[in-house]
């Protein structure tokens, strides 16, 4: 029997899909637009990183290729140096929308049969029921927002109101979500965790996606800036995933970062959310050293999206890829004989765009270990041949969408 580890690469898309037209996302394209602000200078920034994007191991696991198959063209620095490690293709998501848990449900093998609720990015933005209800429940003076907004931005200019009203931030964004931004110490994080659970509940009707805390330090005068004590409150998945198989089959499941809140903590075995990216892979990889055999490590790495995506950091964004792809060889090394690793990402978020939002991009796929050749496996028809494929190898029964590709 053997081991799996799934990381996703959480917004590292490799250009528009298919119907890309249909969310103004035509021409995007995540890891070719960092690659070519990188060759053009406008990824350096100093003390940070400077020159072309700089991807050497992930080229030779057949990155650059995969968005080739994606996009038409390899984008600069990521030719592979000689015969790629690893199988390589692109994937096509079938679920509507670009939001991380319908992406990720699909990469477990589960499309969202029906496109989620979104609000209109109008002022206000939420139902006039909704608002009340949150407000007369959590015994709120009011809320604060009410509208479409980057993160930063809206607790920059709203901060020392709330501050002094004791109204929390509430916004939103294309993707399905009620974001709640309050002060961690003088809100207080567990009562921004009771009114988020709240506000879950009341969202339900609406079938939002997800509600996420955000919670906040500091003040106007010493820059405010958010916490590591983010919290999701997804709807749980509609059906069964690849991790309800394996916990089925009594197989050891690890979920690493946002994994646990993604899948409203079902069938995610032992959780562990660490904080940052470096963090989360290396307690991947710790996890992986004492996994026994059949079991399933699955990472998301969300600083790609959440600290430079959204953020429209090309640097930020270039900077993190590398610190990755330093990493690789260490993932080599963790495989053991049998072991497959796959490599993906759940949307875009090219920080070159329009606009703060996800971008609606294909998505690389690299699957890699010591039995495993180094191929093209080309398109995806969609991301569900990931759940499938892991879920073969482990030796576990499958139902579900997608069909293997090794």
């Amino acid at each position: 029997m053997a081991r799996a580890l799934l990381i996703v690469l959480d917004s590292v898309g490799i250009g528009g899909a298919p119907d890309a037209e249909t969310y103004g996302d035509t021409g995007s394209d995540t890891l070719g637009h960092i690659a070519d602000a990188c060759m053009a200078g406008r990824g350096d920034r100093p003390g940070l990183r400077a020159g072309p994007l700089r991807l050497p191991h992930l080229a030779a696991l057949g990155l650059g290729l995969a968005a080739a198959g994606a996009s038409g063209r390899i984008p600069p620095g990521l030719a592979p140096d000689g015969a790629p490690r690893g199988a390589y293709g692109h994937a096509v998501e079938t679920a509507a929308g670009k939001d991380t848990p319908s992406g990720h449900w699909e990469i477990a093998g589960l499309p969202l049969p029906e496109p989620w609720g979104h609000f209109p990015d109008t002022r206000p933005a939420f139902p006039p029921a909704l608002t009340e209800a949150l407000v007369a429940e959590a015994q709120l003076p009011g809320i604060l927002g009410d509208r479409h907004a980057p993160g930063v931005a809206i607790i920059d200019a709203l901060g020392a109101e709330h501050l002094r009203t004791g109204k929390p931030i509430c916004y939103t964004s294309a993707d399905s979500v009620f974001q709640i931004a309050a002060h961690e110490e003088a809100f207080g994080l567990e009562r921004l965790y009771a009114l988020c659970r709240t506000a879950r509940r009341l969202c339900d009707p609406y079938r939002v996606c997800r509600v996420i805390a955000r919670p906040f330090v500091g003040s106007a005068e010493a820059e405010f800036r958010r916490t590591s004590n983010r919290k999701d409150f997804a709807v749980a998945p509609p059906g069964r995933t690849l991790l309800d198989r394996a916990e089925a089959a009594g197989r050891a499941v690890v979920s690493v970062g946002k994994i646990g809140d993604i899948f409203a903590h079902r069938a995610t075995g032992r959780e562990i959310k660490p904080g940052p990216n470096a963090a989360c892979l290396t307690a991947g990889l710790d996890a992986l050293k004492d996994l026994p055999d059949g079991g399933l490590v699955f990472v998301n790495l969300v600083d790609f999206d959440t600290e430079h995506g959204h953020r429209r950091d090309v640097p930020g964004y270039a900077a993190e890829l590398e610190a990755f792809d330093v990493r690789v060889p260490e993932i080599l090394a963790a495989l053991g004989p049998g072991d497959l690793a796959v490599i993906t990402a759940d949307h875009g978020n090219d920080p070159t765009w329009a606009g703060t939002d996800h971008t609606r991009e294909q998505v690389p796929v690299l699957a890699f270990g010591p039995g495993v050749a180094g191929r093209a496996i080309g398109r995806q028809d969609t991301f569900a041949d990931i759940g499938a494929t892991v879920a073969a190898h482990l030796g576990l029964p499958w139902d579900g969408a997608g069909r293997p590709f090794l």
